[in-house]
């Protein structure tokens, strides 16, 4: 299929105004226009009952963690959700919009983890202040109202893989217990295997998030070329997916994620991971917080909100 009608006329805007890719700006300059972008296609923000922000130990410093509650109601469902800018760009305020959405879509808590960038802390600081604030979550999550025994995990591009990545940490610690994972164009390898994807080949237009987006933001967050063969930061390279949380994977058709995003949900199926996919034909890498502009990205939140609420029911 072609660019989604609604794509093509951001595309064009772009074009029009000679925007300057991400990749193109120092990381300073990136990091403004990335977060200007989405608030631009976000929409006005839902309100919610409550947001209250929490400062973590975590191992670098503080970690700023941000609870969205839809509600009043004691014991609600959680879903701890990352936000996305390939470990370089984005703050809790990327996410902003997507976790008020779910969070009165999806009836549930959602509470958006800050973390560490790139280059400044490269690898793996970033899975590190996850993992923190994880564990705060799973020790105090009565204390914000949450019920610890229905909790899962989410994100987008970067922050699917740091979730993808949590789920790896907490199988092997023996906890928490996460009842599913949302992964939403999840960049699942950065290996030099994803250079053959089609989808890596033929994404190489510069008003989209293409291949040089991903180079770029994976030079800067792997130090070590070694490091790409890291579970933690590859979770493709993983040596076995079994007994991993159930899992949500949705993609889109132009993003040069989509055939990892793919290979990866294919992955969890072969394992015995109970998996959905979904491919969202038309749309570009970053759609899901562009649901004011993007109607696919209205959709794929829909989408969400019933899964986890399937998740949350057990």
């Amino acid at each position: 299929m072609p660019l989604d009608p609604q794509v093509q006329q951001m595309r064009a805007g772009k074009e029009r105004d000679k925007v300057a890719p991400l990749y193109s700006m120092s990381v300073e300059a990136a990091r403004a226009a990335d977060l200007a972008s989405i608030r631009a296609a976000g929409g006005n923000p839902e309100k919610m009952h409550e947001v209250v922000e929490h400062w973590l130990p975590g191992p670098g410093g503080k970690v700023l963690l941000r609870v969205y509650r839809p509600s009043a109601e004691p014991s609600l469902p959680m879903l701890m959700y990352f936000f996305g800018g390939g470990w370089v760009l984005g703050t809790i305020d990327t996410a902003d919009g997507i976790a008020r959405s779910l969070a009165n879509a999806a009836g549930c808590i959602v509470a958006v983890t800050d973390y560490r960038l790139a280059p400044e802390h490269p690898f793996p600081a970033a899975i590190e202040d996850c993992w923190a604030a994880a564990e705060w979550v799973a020790d105090n999550a009565a204390a914000i109202g949450a019920d610890p025994h229905r909790v899962a995990v989410g994100g987008d591009g970067a922050g699917g893989n740091l979730a993808a990545a949590l789920t790896l940490m907490a199988q092997e610690a023996g906890g928490p217990r996460l009842a599913g994972q949302l992964l939403v164009c999840p960049s699942t390898d950065l290996s030099d295997a994803t250079a053959t994807d089609e989808s890596m080949r033929t994404s190489n237009d510069p008003y989209l998030f293409n291949r040089h987006s991903v180079a770029w933001c994976r030079s800067r967050y792997l130090i070590d070329p070694d490091d790409a063969y890291n579970p933690l930061a590859s979770p493709l390279q993983a040596e076995s997916l079994a007994g991993l949380p159930p899992a949500l994977v949705i993609t889109a058709e132009f993003d040069p994620l989509r055939d990892q995003g793919e290979r990866y949900a294919a992955r969890l199926a072969r394992a015995g991971v109970p998996v959905a996919v979904t491919r969202y034909e038309g749309m570009v890498h970053g759609f899901f917080a562009m649901s004011d502009a993007l109607d696919a990205g209205k959709v794929a939140l829909a989408q969400a909100a019933q899964q986890l609420r399937a998740w949350f029911q057990g």
